[in-house]
């Protein structure tokens, strides 16, 4: 069955009329870059390292970046940490109507050429500290030619004229269960992308956004930098993780976009302190790119902060849905975005829509089946019409008696306790060869230690066992060990799964 999703209008009831109305589809990045310069000219866009910029000095600076790029090179390696720089170098790419190419800062030589190589890129736009990594790629391929990030022309270009279908940005898949791969966008693709992430809330224009995560991740990329420059909001930059509670104090930000784990560690040194370590002001938490568990909701609720989750992909330009009534469902990943088809396939979720990739640059693979994208996520839609994530298909185990387990829909059976933070479902071998499923959790330290308890893993184990007598005899887990550190996870904080027993290390 074909499900249309809910349209523009079912949102409104989650906002006043005044903001809702402010909330207007784009075609191109270049438009809204453009008219977001006029509108907002003197109220801060981006704000690091101690320095304020307007928009209309963004605007100025990205005028006089332009003329550094090459006329030719079509696509454009942009390589930088979270900065200034990056911001500036990436839309003056973009709105020259070029592709740019989003480098991960932690890749090394030889991946930065490989990428070179495999997505066509004509020129790199750096920052001076990544220069070394660039060697290879001066080395092997002098064609390509060099810009520092850093700098600016006496000179000013116009923008190009873009339409919805002008390739956008290249960017990484998350890679936590296969190699990454590099997906496409349109411009068309990221602005859907842009105007969902606004859908859902009162209180979207004119905030103080932080940027914590990776502008390498589109969830950082689309979903905090590119909202923040739609809506006429302040955008503080965190030059590093290390320095986010410190920050924090300082910007005291409405509104902040995390994963899971730093929202996690946020509430622990929140309740350790006895107040609100992101801040006072905090209105929302926007947290995906991993399962977020409703404890999480709940907490933040005691410190006045309503945290929304919600369900998106690299190919789907960040968000398919969303989570207006968090602590109403808080469970569930929302409603589906506007302007999409989905349908639901033996359990895996297919989508089509505006906010979907074009292709994966460089690879045979086509993404799509008669136009359908197929997410490899295996969902439940309820009565409501919102969205439950139950797991992914690659992930699913295949025990010796032929029954099929999803990690991920055993692992929440577990996260209801909150004693428990992370935990990972995987497959073990008894002696005798027979395959079985094993569980592996973190515990929570700040509710362990309310029960001032003197075993706590032994408690830990007790609990989840009542849990695991519960549970379907395919699902029960027959082996459960207790961590004292975090699991490995990936440059965009999701856990690194396991492959299985002999693969303790994870793999993405």
């Amino acid at each position: 069955m074909t499900v249309t999703t809910p349209g523009r209008d079912f949102f409104a009831k989650f906002a006043d009329e005044k903001t809702f109305s402010k909330i207007v589809e784009t075609d191109t990045l270049t438009e809204m870059f453009a008219r977001s310069v006029s509108e907002y000219g003197v109220a801060v866009a981006v704000e690091f390292n101690g320095k304020k910029h307007t928009y209309a000095e963004l605007g100025s600076d990205v005028e006089h970046f332009r003329p550094l790029l090459s006329k030719t090179a079509e696509r454009v390696g942009l390589i930088a940490s979270n900065s200034y720089d990056f911001v500036k170098a990436f839309f003056a790419i973009t709105t020259l109507g070029k592709t740019a190419v989003v480098l991960p800062a932690h890749l090394d030589a030889m991946t930065v050429f490989g990428c070179s190589m495999k997505f066509g890129i004509g020129e790199i736009v750096y920052q001076p500290d990544f220069e070394e990594k660039l060697q290879t790629v001066k080395a092997k391929r002098p064609e390509v030619s060099l810009v520092k990030a850093d700098g600016l022309s006496t000179e000013t270009a116009p923008a190009a004229k873009c339409v919805a279908e002008t390739p956008c940005v290249i960017m990484f898949t998350g890679g936590t269960t296969g190699k990454s791969k590099g997906a496409l966008l349109s411009h068309g693709a990221v602005m859907q992308g842009v105007v969902n992430g606004c859908y859902g809330y009162n209180e979207v224009f004119g905030q103080r956004y932080m940027l914590v995560l990776p502008l390498s991740h589109v969830f950082g990329l689309i979903r905090n930098l590119l909202t923040s420059i739609y809506t006429g909001s302040a955008l503080w930059i965190c030059s590093n993780n290390k320095d986010m509670f410190r920050d924090i104090a300082v910007f005291r930000p409405t509104i902040i976009v995390l994963v899971p784990a730093l929202a996690e560690m946020a509430l622990t040194l929140s309740k350790k302190f006895g107040k609100n370590m992101l801040g006072e002001d905090l209105k929302y938490i926007i947290c995906g790119a991993a399962p977020v568990s409703p404890y999480l909701v709940k907490e933040y609720v005691k410190f006045g902060v309503t945290l929304c989750p919600g369900y998106g992909l690299t190919e789907s330009a960040n968000l398919v849905s969303g989570n207006p009534e968090p602590l109403k469902y808080p469970e569930s990943v929302g409603y589906p975005y506007p302007n999409q088809e989905f349908k639901i396939v033996d359990g895996e979720l297919w989508i089509k829509g505006k906010n979907m990739l074009t292709c994966y640059v460089g690879e045979d693979e086509d993404p799509f089946e008669d136009g359908w994208f197929k997410t490899g996520d295996l969902v439940r839609l309820d009565e409501n019409g919102l969205l439950y994530i139950t797991g992914r298909i690659k992930e699913i185990i295949i025990l010796s008696n032929g029954e099929n387990v999803s990690p991920a829909e055993v692992e929440a059976h577990f996260n209801e306790l909150a004693i428990i933070q992370d935990s990972q479902v995987f497959e073990d071998v008894l002696e005798n060869g027979t395959h079985i499923l094993a569980l592996e959790v973190v515990p929570r330290m700040t509710e362990i230690a309310k029960l001032g308890i003197q075993n706590p893993n032994g408690f830990i184990i007790e609990e989840i066992e009542k849990i695991n007598k519960t549970l379907p005899p395919f699902q029960r887990v027959q082996r459960i060990s207790v961590r004292d550190t975090d699991f490995a996870r990936t440059p965009s904080m999701k856990i690194a799964r396991y492959k299985n027993a002999t693969d303790k290390t994870g793999n993405y």
